[in-house]
Order: structure tokens, then sequence, then C-alpha cells
């Protein structure tokens, strides 16, 4: 199945690219990589997810916060050509998590993002990755991710 399906197939409907709030772009394609701009985890469809794991948020709040932030990433990449059948592979993804200080289940946080790019993409979806605490992220996100993707030529 192709990318556009699957999302059918899952029942998920995008939301709109997020626009950035300041001086720069949402995306920056170098021949076939799209550089993604960091999305957070606030969707007008999904809420806001805000708040630090480990205090007010859980494991799984976090998880469903980085399933947000990767909603967001595949909009932002659907933006660039219209359509995700034209994403070839996921190259990579930076996540970072608003956690307590020695949080150390960040990776476990970023998998929401992860497990979606491989629902979404199949095997095209497996990806590099790190994942990060940190003391806080914009507008008190629970959770940021960056992409790069390979497009079709």
């Amino acid at each position: 199945m192709s990318a556009e399906e699957n999302l059918k197939r899952l029942g998920l409907e995008l939301p709109p690219a997020p626009v950035p709030g300041g001086k720069y772009l949402p995306f920056r394609r170098v021949g076939n990589l799209v550089y993604l701009a960091g999305v957070i985890s606030v969707s007008e469809a999904a809420g806001e997810w805000t708040g630090q794991v480990g205090d007010e948020r859980t494991l799984e709040d976090g998880r469903a916060a980085a399933r947000v932030c990767g909603l967001n990433a595949l909009a932002v990449l659907r933006s660039v050509t219209g359509s995700l059948d034209d994403v070839k592979q996921v190259v990579n993804v930076s996540g970072y998590v608003n956690a307590v200080a020695a949080y150390g289940q960040s990776p476990s946080v970023i998998n929401g993002a992860s497990e979606l790019f491989v629902e979404v993409f199949g095997g095209a979806g497996e990806h590099a990755r790190a994942a990060v605490s940190v003391a806080g992220l914009p507008k008190n996100a629970t959770v940021e991710i960056q992409v790069v993707a390979e497009m079709m030529d």
C-alpha cells in the first residue's frame, strides 16, 4: 500500500501543516533530501500536549505527544509535493522530550513518532534517530522532533 492509502487504512487525518512562528522555513529541500524544522506536540486537531514527562505528563502521554509531532511532520512532508507517496524514506529523526532531570526513557517517548512513520511508510519509515531529554521546549511542548526525509526523483 502507498503511504496515502496507509493513512486512510489507519483512519488518520493529517492536521494543516504547522506555520513557523518565527523567521525560518518549515522545511528546506536540498536535492532529494527534505530537512524539516522542529515540529512540536501542538495541533488544533489533537490538542496541546504540554508539560514535562515525569512530572505532570506520563510516559504514555509523552508517546501520544510524539505521535502528534509525527502527524505534524507528515503534514509538512505532504506540503512539499502534495503527496506522502513522494517520500522515498525517512532518513533521520531527532527527538526532544521536555522531561524532569535525569529522565532516562526519552527513547520510549520518541517511539510514538517512530512507530507512526513505520505504520505509514512500512520499512521506508525506519530511520536513524536521537532521543534526548531537555529542560524545556517552545510553548512548554511535551515533545519536539526534527525529521530528514528523502524524496523520490
